[in-house]
């Protein structure tokens, strides 16, 4: 009797236990999705990137000879015009070196008049063997001999006067040296750098060395600016694009594209184009070599359908769905991009029993936040899904985290421990 009594009431407390999990125990909360509305407004789609500012036109102020810079009358921001000095390089070697050419010239001339004389003198010898040779007093040898040194003598004149010109060409060499130890301004413009000292030695054996950098009209300016080969394609000639500077925050600056670049630039594996901006810089508030960040609108739609683009990103838990929906859309897609078709991207809705509902939508333009709808599937206020709202008793708070996990418990007990 007694160990039926004991039976009985450990089943009992069995069926008691198992009421209490049935009726109070975890039960699986329904999912709520979180939503937003289809409306209509503008869509603007906008490429971004980075450029720096700089001249339309920099002239490279150089210098033709090698010496030592003795004066400069230019400076950094100094305003100069079209033949203003610029610098000047001790001109004394070469002034030494005009003078000797201009002695050579002076001895190279003297060379042909002597010569001339000589040849004056051998034609007179000449005439006169041919003379006694008719008279049968010299022999035909002295006349040949006559004749030879006649003819040589012209030669000579010949050989004097190219002297003369190769001196005199030497001398005008000298002379344009000495012209170029005087560094003129070849533009009207404003120095932007100035590389040299008084007192530097210029080399110019190899290459041409940069003394000055004259911006030729700062009140004109340009963006260059580097667009990737993905984004090029919408980017033409004539397209408005702003940019701001970070010594103005918050203040844009207009431009138009004046100029895509075709040439490619590759660096390390990603393909970009140059994309040249013009912008006015009337007031002179750009720099050279700012850095600016270029938006570009590439495409723009007014009073269109759209929608967040979160909502086709969103994508159902597969445990919703039991007849294989999520297979049959992602089947449709890769039946679309095979057909060659613009593919149709699902977006969900909430049927009435609150279960997503997929409905395709053909897309356009997209401005990173929102997307352009062309099909008319989807209407004005329409309610697509854009996540999932996790349920009120699943979250947790700070309290419920693990000891470092940022539960104040957990820091006091750390502390209490000595850790």
């Amino acid at each position: 009797m007694r160990r039926l009594l004991l039976i009985s009431a450990i089943l009992l407390i069995g069926v008691a236990i198992g009421g209490y999990v049935f009726f109070n125990g975890e039960r699986k909360a329904p999912i709520r999705y979180r939503t937003a509305v289809v409306e209509r407004g503008p869509v603007v789609s906008i490429v971004t990137a980075t450029g720096s500012i700089n001249p339309v036109v920099s002239v490279q102020v150089g210098t033709q000879v090698s010496g030592m810079i003795k004066s400069l009358h230019a400076d950094f921001n100094s305003v100069v015009k079209t033949g203003d000095i610029v610098a000047v390089i001790d001109p004394e070697p070469f002034r030494a070196r005009r003078d000797q050419a201009a002695s050579n010239l002076e001895m190279a001339k003297a060379n042909v008049a002597r010569a001339k004389n000589e040849q004056a003198q051998r034609q007179r010898e000449l005439n006169r063997a041919k003379s006694l040779a008719a008279q049968q007093f010299v022999s035909q040898n002295e006349v040949d001999v006559a004749v030879t040194n006649a003819q040589g003598a012209d030669a000579q004149i010949n050989v004097s006067m190219a002297q003369a010109k190769q001196a005199e060409a030497a001398l005008n060499a000298a002379e344009l040296d000495l012209k170029y130890t005087t560094i003129r301004s070849p533009v009207n413009g404003i120095v932007v750098a100035r590389n040299v000292e008084v007192g530097q030695t210029v080399a110019a054996s190899f290459a041409t060395p940069n003394l000055f950098l004259i911006a030729l009209d700062l009140t004109k300016m340009q963006v260059d600016t580097y667009v990737s080969e993905s984004d090029i394609g919408g980017i033409t000639e004539g397209k408005e694009a702003s940019f701001t500077v970070d010594a103005y925050p918050g203040v844009p600056f207009a431009g138009t594209i004046r100029q895509v670049r075709l040439a490619p630039i590759a660096v390390q594996n990603v393909v970009t184009y140059n994309v040249v901006i013009g912008v006015d810089n009337k007031d002179l508030r750009l720099k050279p070599g700012m850095t600016a960040n270029v938006s570009i609108v590439v495409a723009q739609r007014d009073n269109v359908l759209k929608l967040p683009n979160a909502a086709l990103r969103f994508v159902p838990p597969k445990s919703e769905f039991s007849d294989g929906t999520l297979a049959k859309e992602e089947a449709g897609l890769r039946a679309d991009l095979a057909a060659g078709s613009p593919p149709a991207r699902p977006v969900w809705r909430q049927a009435d029993n609150g279960e997503p509902m997929a409905v395709k939508v053909q897309t356009g333009i997209s401005d990173g936040t929102y997307t352009e709808i062309l099909s008319d599937t989807v209407d004005v206020g329409d309610e697509v899904i854009v996540g999932i709202e996790q349920p009120r008793g699943l979250r947790k708070t700070a309290a419920d985290l693990p000891p470092g996990f940022g539960a104040p418990g957990g820091q006091r007990r750390s502390r209490d421990r000595g850790f």
